[in-house]
């Protein structure tokens, strides 16, 4: 298979997705049960930090879902997207290191609502700056790079901020100033990957700035839905994304409760955790490089695939454990091994997919309505599994529900053109 020579801008775009994955992984593993530390010295929320900690999520999902189809809109006038890029990052990572003061569990869910509504938001201008980094033909290697090279370089800080946490009482410092210090390392390692693509990539698609521009935002936002609605390619494809990758964040979400189910310790999901990552990044290399020969619809096709797989290998995990006579841990690795050789791909590739089918001088726009789904998916996925859980009482066929979404997300891929 033939070697890419990425541009400066190419390097430099993907070199963000290595700054803000450090975050995105602190706030799935150790920024939850810090904050569940916090709240458990308040009696009036001891047993209710899970439900606090989920409205703190949620409150920062509406935000993003209200505000990124508009500011994404603005965004994509001429020389608009790198200054939304600025305002997120720069926000985003006062923020972060403002975590590390508070000793009461409101002000720092509060702050980090904060910092989790300026990533995320982030992210939405620039996936959009794909279009601007790279050509056409190169988007499915460019991206899968950006979240292959994200999963390995997200691990360097998460490792040294693991091992200061851990061994805060070994060194002589007490836990919040560990924690000070890792949310300082994590934001310094976000803006210093920041800043090359801010000076190598240029907004190159955009369109004429005008007056009322908040108004006029607005006011298109039913014609962004109904542009998506008449074309045709793009219609299946946002009906296939948002089944599948509902699937495929409802696995990311809820493996760590599965297997506490299964009797797995903390260690073993957070080292199953870390193995995930290792094994996405050469994965979605190749899942990139097979986009560009084989198809990019084919191989989301066959991630799609491959997840139903998963999803029945979590469902049965412990009776084939049983059957060859393995431990749930090892059954637990075995799946996080296989989730790492789909999940960077197939995201990356549907991100390159829908950025060839944007509008470019709407790129931006259509992207705010790409990123609700993407990072905010899980919400049928989650419910579904909650459901038949509670129903059945036997937490495999919650899991096994999971897998409609797939099929569903299958079938409407499938009237996705081959030609885009």
């Amino acid at each position: 298979m033939q070697r890419t020579k990425f541009t400066k801008a190419e390097k430099s775009w993907i070199l963000y997705d290595v700054g803000n994955s450090a975050l995105v992984l602190l706030a799935t593993s150790v920024i939850p049960i810090y904050f569940t530390g916090l709240a458990s010295a308040d009696p009036t929320l001891k047993d209710v930090a899970v439900g606090a900690w989920g409205t703190g999520e949620t409150i920062a999902s509406l935000v993003i879902a209200l505000l990124m189809p508009i500011l994404g809109s603005i965004a994509d006038m001429e020389g608009m997207r790198k200054k939304f890029i600025v305002g997120c990052v720069g926000t985003g990572a006062v923020a972060t290191v403002a975590m590390g003061f508070p000793t009461h569990w409101l002000p720092f869910l509060v702050i980090y609502v904060l910092s989790s509504i300026m990533l995320n938001s982030s992210f939405v201008f620039y996936d959009a700056l794909l279009v601007d980094a790279t050509t056409t033909e190169r988007m499915d290697e460019v991206s899968s790079q950006g979240f292959a090279w994200g999963y390995v370089g997200s691990c360097i800080p998460f490792i040294a901020c693991l091992l200061i946490v851990l061994n805060a009482s070994t060194i002589g410092i007490g836990m919040q100033t560990a924690m000070l210090i890792a949310f300082c390392i994590t934001s310094a390692w976000w803006v210093v990957f920041t800043i090359p693509m801010l000076k190598n990539v240029e907004q190159k698609s955009f369109k004429p700035k005008r007056p009322h521009a908040m108004r006029n935002a607005i006011l298109g936002i039913g014609s962004t839905l109904r542009s998506i609605w008449r074309y045709e390619a793009m219609r299946y494809f946002i009906i296939a994304y948002f089944f599948y990758i509902d699937g495929v964040h409802t696995i990311i979400k809820m493996s760590t409760s599965y297997g506490t189910s299964l009797g797995i310790e903390g260690t073993q999901l957070v080292l199953a955790l870390l193995v995930t990552q290792f094994v996405a990044w050469p994965a979605s290399i190749i899942y990139g490089r097979l986009g560009r020969t084989v198809g990019t619809k084919k191989m989301i096709l066959v991630g799609i695939v491959g997840y139903v797989g998963i999803t029945l290998l979590a469902s049965f995990m412990r009776e084939i454990a049983i059957f060859f006579g393995l431990e749930p841990a090892v059954m637990f690795w075995i799946l996080a091994i296989c989730v790492g050789l789909f999940q960077g791909g197939i995201q990356a590739l549907s991100r390159s997919l829908f950025g060839k089918l944007c509008p470019r001088e709407h790129v931006n726009e259509y992207f705010g309505f790409f990123d609700i789904f993407g990072k905010y998916a899980a919400i049928l996925g989650t419910g579904l599994v909650s459901a038949f859980t509670f129903l059945t009482k036997d937490p495999k066929l919650g899991v096994l529900s999971i897998s409609v979404l797939f099929v569903a997300g299958f079938f409407a891929m499938l009237k996705v053109p081959d030609d885009v």
